[in-house]
């Protein structure tokens, strides 16, 4: 019973954190975000919007930064979806095991959303 209710509470975790980085990956590009376009908008693809932040809070830079060999220069990392296929880059972790397989476009390539402008107040 004990292992039972553990497992209810892990999944209801596992399922909210999943919701939330879906959530976060498809709000507005926000502070700290990194827009990667290498080859998206050549390939009539939205940027990809990384939620650098989301991903900070959950890992040590050297996951990514050392292990992963991402370089810490923009546009310095040749990402594509082959490399990511392969288990390179965001594949190492986004395999379909530890998190979500790069079969869902949408959820990284969301773009930019442009922020409407303010409205100016007539005098």
């Amino acid at each position: 019973m004990r292992k039972l209710k553990l497992k209810g509470v892990v999944l209801i975790t596992l399922s909210s954190l999943a919701a939330s980085s879906l959530l976060i990956s498809l709000a507005w590009a926000e502070y700290g975000d990194v827009i990667i376009n290498n080859y998206s908008t050549q390939n009539g693809i939205r940027p990809v919007v990384f939620p650098h932040w989301f991903h900070r809070i959950r890992f040590r830079c050297s996951v990514c930064h050392d292990q992963l060999g991402f370089i810490m220069k923009k546009e310095a990392n040749m990402i594509d979806m082959g490399k990511i296929a392969d288990g390179q880059y965001c594949g190492a972790c986004h395999n379909g095991k530890t998190a979500w397989a790069p079969v869902y476009c949408d959820r990284c390539h969301t773009g930019v959303k442009k922020k409407k402008p303010k409205k100016r107040s007539k005098r």
